[in-house]
C-alpha cells in the first residue's frame, strides 16, 4: 500500500470527493482515505504526477506520495 497525504479535508464529503477523484486515475485500486489522519491509502502503479493531479483538481492540497 502506498499513501498520500491530502490537506483541506473538513468533513466525511471530502473524504468522498478524495476517494472519487483517486478511484477514477488509471492503475490505482483499493482506495481508502482518512480524514483523521489526513491520509489516502491505495494500491497501483499511477504516477505520482496523476495522483497530485487528481487531488489538486478537486481543490484539496495533495503531500508527497510514499
Amino acid at each position: 500500500m502506498k499513501t498520500v497525504e491530502v490537506g483541506g479535508m473538513h468533513c466525511p464529503k471530502c473524504v468522498a470527493s478524495v476517494t472519487k477523484a483517486l478511484s477514477e486515475v488509471p492503475g490505482l485500486s483499493n482506495v481508502s482515505v482518512s480524514l483523521e489522519k489526513g491520509l489516502a491509502t491505495f494500491e497501483g502503479d499511477a504516477s505520482e504526477d496523476a495522483i497530485k493531479t487528481a487531488i489538486d483538481r478537486i481543490g484539496f492540497v495533495p503531500g508527497q506520495v510514499k
